[in-house]
C-alpha cells in the first residue's frame, strides 16, 4: 500500500483500495498505522471535506529509520527457534520470493 501512495499521491482511501484490490477497511486501518508511524500524512481533500487524501510524509521519521534499519533475522529466529543463521538466511530467500507473488491483487484472490 505504501508503495502506491508513493506512486499516487493525495489519493482516498476509496482510491487505493480500487487500485490494490484491499479492502477499505484493511486500507483504513493501514493508513491510520502509517500515519502513527510517520510514514504518511493526511488531510482533508478541499473539493470533499469528506475525503482524506493521504500522501508520503515529506520528512522520514524515526519510527521509519528504526524499520528500515532493522532485520527481520531476529525474528525469524525467535519464530523457527533457531539460531541457524544457513536456515534463516534459506526462509528470509524463500520469503522474498513469495512477497514477488503476493500481490495485493493476489491475495484478494485468496480470500474469496
Amino acid at each position: 500500500m505504501v508503495s502506491d501512495v508513493r506512486v499516487h499521491p493525495d489519493s482516498a482511501v476509496g482510491e487505493i483500495a480500487e487500485r490494490t484490490g484491499l479492502p477499505q477497511s484493511a486500507v483504513s486501518a493501514a493508513v491510520t498505522r502509517l500515519r502513527q508511524a510517520g510514514a504518511v500524512v493526511t488531510e482533508p481533500d478541499t473539493r470533499d471535506r469528506r475525503r482524506l487524501l493521504i500522501r508520503p510524509a515529506p520528512e522520514t521519521s524515526d519510527r521509519v529509520e528504526q524499520v528500515r534499519a532493522s532485520s527481520i533475522d531476529l525474528a525469524l529466529a525467535r519464530a523457527l527457534d533457531t539460531t541457524d543463521t544457513q536456515q534463516i538466511a534459506t526462509v528470509t530467500a524463500l520469503l522474498e520470493e513469495l512477497a514477488q507473488y503476493l500481490t495485493p491483487q493476489a491475495i484478494t484472490r485468496l480470500r474469496s
